[in-house]
């Protein structure tokens, strides 16, 4: 999940997406997500907690610290306190 949204930020990030609900829109229809809600819905009020767990993550001494590098929207998200918009991706 967290590399989900991670590269959720990045699509934002890069203007390929104009919302982040864009890109749930298709987890949920072209690839088969099955949840009720899309990886950037989940990560809407808690990109403090997704940015914390990705740290956790790049310290598994089995895995690849520079994958679990935040995107820079993400980072700066999680470091306002701030949340995806939902009408526009970069608030």
């Amino acid at each position: 999940m967290y590399a989900l949204v991670n590269e959720g930020a990045r699509i934002l990030e890069e203007g390929i997406a104009q919302r982040a609900s864009d890109i749930d829109v298709v987890y949920l229809t072209g690839y088969g997500f099955r949840f009720a809600w899309g990886p950037m819905c989940y990560a809407t009020s808690r990109p403090y907690t997704v940015v914390r767990r990705m740290a956790e993550l790049a310290r598994n001494r089995y895995g690849d610290p520079a994958f679990w590098t935040p995107a820079a929207l993400l980072a700066r998200l999680a470091a306002d306190g701030a949340a995806f918009n939902a009408t526009g991706g970069r608030p």
